[in-house]
């Protein structure tokens, strides 16, 4: 089905280079992974693309198991001197980003290279034959352009909808050989309970923070104890430090101690949404400051687990019994805010409950494998995605076979795919306009992907 593969190509185009700037600073991979020579390959007024980060997102597509394509590689270069367009046009029509928004976010892609690398922060230096800070420096400029070229694509397309009359003529008009086929699709809900952490434990936070406190009043150094000891993993590359931030940028706990403290003066244990924390006032100017931390979470025990799931079961007892519905359980019981407002149920990217067997959590897959359809689970132990220990029962709802994509069971894909389209539509005439306001320069070498056509 031509049309809705093109749309899904260009989702696809969109994520992958995006995921390719957030993770990897192009530049410096150019530099050190020798995987090719870099060059400027395209200018958009003061912005470039360097050919790295053209080739990290052709490779990030064919990761994806898609094929070898020179139309595809044409494809992600056009989105590459879209983005840049977008920026260039962003500072034109004076469409900005707050610097704390960009640092928040680079701050947790930093977060997300150490996490899903392995490394330390001393291999990961080795390896990109650069400091952190120099990194992340690299990142943050990366991440100011996809967010600003975001935030013009928000603006661009923000009052765009699809009517059903529209999703309708968008399903009719493609060939009927060419309807896409879909695996067996799932309905499943779950309601989470998070173990909540019992006064022993909290204590015991307390007391590790208290110590800490006490070698560093005793002249060890904040920083390195902060890199040994915090379980905030920002803290393995800035020490704890936070950097100034204003009114309002960190939780109301963490904010309040920093402003009630004196410079250099170190707090007591206290407590916020995140665990416990001692803090450091290190310099306050006006309504900005800047702190160090380290942060010690209080871990549930096995007693804090064990009461979620006696709670999960007597629950699933009342479910069971008719006493409540499933949908309203969730809405009213559930710690899990991604789905306790849909009844539990997991959607997929378009806002469907039938999700792809191919697309749901393994974790569920596996624990759905052995029920039946209809039936709700045990409580199951497990962690949730924000790293929290809790338990959770699971409602079977459906099972749907494999089919042939039509309005009655796939409404929400077919509409998400009209409005892509209409999407894609409006960008593309955005685009033709712009670009007259801006200076382009393509290398000729890529003329063969009529970019400027």
């Amino acid at each position: 089905m031509k049309m809705l593969q093109n749309v899904r190509i260009s989702k696809f185009i969109a994520i992958s280079v995006l995921s390719a700037l957030g993770f990897f600073p192009g530049s410096v991979l150019a530099q050190d992974t020798g995987l090719v020579i870099d060059k400027i390959i395209g200018k958009v007024d003061n912005y470039i693309v360097l050919k790295s980060e053209l080739e990290m997102a052709y490779q990030s597509y064919l990761a994806e198991g898609n094929p070898s394509s020179e139309d595809a590689r044409c494809q992600l270069f056009n989105q590459l001197i879209m983005n840049k367009l977008m920026v260039a046009k962003a500072e034109i029509d004076s469409v900005i980003v707050t610097d704390l928004e960009v640092d928040n976010n680079t701050d947790q892609r930093m977060q997300m290279i150490l996490q899903s690398s392995g490394n330390s922060p001393e291999q990961l230096e080795r390896a990109y034959g650069k400091s952190l800070e120099q990194i992340k420096l690299e990142l943050r400029d990366q991440i100011r352009e996809q967010m600003l070229a975001r935030e013009m694509t928000s603006q661009i397309t923000k009052d765009l909808n699809v009517t059903p009359a529209e999703i309708r003529r968008f399903y009719n008009k493609i060939p009927t050989d060419s309807l896409p086929f879909y695996s067996s699709d799932v309905e499943v809900a779950q309601i989470v309970r998070v173990a909540k952490v019992s006064n022993t434990q909290k204590e015991e936070a307390r007391r590790k923070l208290t110590d800490l406190r006490e070698r560093i009043l005793k002249g060890e150094n904040f920083n390195e104890l902060a890199m040994k000891n915090s379980e905030d993993p920002s803290a393995q590359y800035n020490g704890g430090e936070m950097g100034y931030v204003g009114r309002g940028a960190m939780v109301p706990q963490f904010e309040a101690m920093a402003f009630k403290l004196k410079i250099g003066e170190i707090s007591q244990p206290f407590e916020s949404p995140f665990g416990f924390h001692i803090l450091q006032l290190i310099d306050r100017r006006g309504n900005e400051y800047n702190s160090r931390h380290i942060l010690i979470s209080a871990v549930p025990s096995a007693d804090d687990i064990k009461r979620a799931e006696t709670y999960l079961d007597s629950l699933r007892t009342l479910i069971l019994s008719d006493s409540i519905k499933f949908a309203n359980a969730a809405k009213e019981y559930s710690d899990d805010q991604m789905t306790k407002g849909g009844g539990g149920f997991f959607t997929d990217q378009d806002g469907s409950i039938k999700i792809s067997m191919r697309d749901i959590d393994p974790i569920v897959y596996l624990n759905i494998d052995t029920m039946k359809v209809g039936n709700i689970s045990r409580p199951l132990v497990y962690r949730t995605d924000d790293g929290k220990d809790a338990a959770r029962i699971l409602y079977f709802k459906k099972k749907l076979p494999p089919h042939q994509a039509n309005l009655k069971d796939d409404w929400n894909r077919i509409q998400s795919a009209a409005l892509a389209e209409k999407k894609d539509i409006a960008l593309e005439k955005w685009f033709k306009k712009a670009r007259l306001d801006v200076f382009i320069n393509i290398d000729p070498a890529y003329n063969g992907c009529k970019l400027m056509e």
